[in-house]
């Protein structure tokens, strides 16, 4: 980003005047050159931000939970690429509809339902974000020990856990055309392991490696549950290019061609390998290995010990590309509610090129405070599972709300749509309401539980800024003229 692109609004702390959703036009974007430097994404990077926000270095720990359940897992994962397809449908949608807006969830659900609608949608997908942040860190850690050979105590891990979320905050604070660059590098890293297996692992699988349909231990409800949490995680990102559509060139068509082209292509990788991987390592071996990957690799070349610590190094940079665009996208959707009034205003400070640099910093110091108490508590894949049931829920909100929006415009006739048209959008919002609401059903309760706790958490917080803002405005109103 450009200095040139600094929000006026940023630092307020009374609620905006423009209208709701983050509607209004910044005041130093007055030139057309301006504009052009505000919106640094086109196309290709801003379909490269969508897949390497979705494709993370959870992929590569991904196969590991889904053997856990069984095949029935890879059943799981195909009804959830459906349904992130449908919501990256939706999202071009409710952006062509609302394509200067701030924030993505949070402005469409500000924009159909009010502030607190908007800020409760703001709220919970700021908490996925950074959460889902340190979900990523605990699986590039388990490729870092893989790379280095070492079997450190859980605050070694932690320590290693550190340099993941801070140098991608570096890389943030360099500005939005430095991000790009390395997102896109990333990018075309991370795919290279991932399209080798998925095209020449499937030579090397043999069948008795799958495990059985159902090997939960448990009902096949459960292990629909265990596959689901963490299948939905992995596509948590496909709003991305929604989110920073004030930073995507032409975002009425972009950013749905975006969302749709990037969740497309994360879901093909996703089929292929995770079905190759549990084809390539044994079941016992695959459950509870945070590196599948390099266990697949040994399969492939049996007498090549580079092969792994390859494609560990290749998974490592992977976490990097997923951390630095998720970095950006906390920042940026906290960034939007609080220039209307709606978060501490301290989320929306930025520095000389424009970031949002306090935004960036607790990005990353937030999962640093949360690794640590996990890390001191538990070990392996369990720390990496809770925070995936952390993430799951807290996202199914903000995307029930932004189906809600569309759904409610819809069926208000506030567009003349007819005929086949009016019948395909409301099947999308349908779809998406209904997927949501499957998500957080298949989660199981105790990640309901723990959302129920963050939602409450905010709506405290929500009271508190209100009454910030309510005294801010009583303040006001005293010291102006009477005339």
């Amino acid at each position: 980003m450009n200095a040139s692109i600094h929000l006026a609004a940023l630092g307020s702390s009374r609620p905006a005047a423009h209208p709701p959703g983050g509607l209004h036009r910044d005041p130093e974007l007055t030139s057309a050159k301006d504009q052009q430097k505000a919106r640094a994404l086109g196309l290709t990077s801003a379909t490269g931000l969508v897949i390497g926000t979705v494709i993370g270095a959870g992929v590569f720990t991904m196969p590991a939970v889904l053997a856990s359940a069984g095949t029935v897992s890879l059943a799981v994962l195909a009804v959830i690429a459906v349904g992130a397809m449908v919501l990256a449908i939706l999202f071009g949608q409710l952006t062509r509809r609302i394509p200067n807006s701030d924030g993505g969830l949070y402005a469409y659900a500000r924009h159909e339902f009010g502030d607190f609608a908007g800020y409760l949608t703001g709220w919970c997908y700021w908490i996925q974000a950074w959460a889902g942040n340190a979900a990523i860190v605990s699986s590039w850690v388990f490729y870092v020990d893989a790379l280095f050979g070492i079997k450190p105590s859980g605050l070694g891990n932690w320590g290693i856990a550190l340099i993941g979320s801070w140098i991608p905050a570096a890389v943030n604070l360099a500005g939005i055309r430095q991000t790009a660059r390395v997102q896109n590098i990333t990018v075309v890293l991370k795919y290279l392991p991932l399209l080798f297996v998925a095209v020449v692992g499937w030579f090397f699988v043999t069948r008795a490696n799958f495990g059985a349909f159902n090997a939960s231990g448990g009902s096949l409800y459960s292990a629909i549950g265990i596959a689901a949490g963490v299948a939905l995680f992995s596509f948590i990102g496909v709003e991305t290019a929604a989110i920073t559509a004030k930073r995507v060139q032409d975002p009425r068509r972009n950013v749905g061609r975006a969302s749709l082209l990037g969740t497309g292509a994360a879901a093909i990788v996703y089929l292929l390998v995770s079905a190759a991987v549990m084809g390539l390592v044994s079941h016992r071996a695959l459950v509870n290995n945070g590196a599948p990957f390099v266990n697949a690799f040994g399969t492939i070349f049996p007498h090549g010990a580079w092969a792994g610590k390859l494609v560990a190094a290749l998974a490592a940079t992977s976490g990097f590309g997923a951390l630095i665009g998720w970095t950006l996208v906390t920042a940026e959707v906290s960034r939007a509610p609080a220039a209307d009034g709606l978060f501490p205003r301290q989320f929306g400070w930025t520095d000389r090129r424009g970031n949002a640099w306090f935004g960036i910093v607790v990005a990353a110091a937030l999962p640093s405070l949360l690794m640590l108490w996990r890390y001191t508590a538990s070990s392996g894949l369990t720390v990496f599972t809770y925070l995936v049931d952390l993430t799951v829920v807290t996202v199914a909100i903000p995307y029930l709300f932004s189906a809600c929006a569309q759904l409610t415009y819809l069926v208000s006739r506030r567009r003349p749509l007819q005929g086949w048209r009016l019948a395909r959008d409301l099947s999308v919002a349908a779809a998406a309401v209904l997927f949501s609401l499957w998500v957080t059903f298949a989660a199981g309760y105790s990640a309901v539980y723990q959302a129920m706790v963050v939602v409450l958490a905010g709506i405290t917080l929500y009271a508190f800024i209100r009454a910030a803002n309510a005294s801010a405005r009583s303040r006001r109103q005293q010291t102006s003229p009477p005339w």
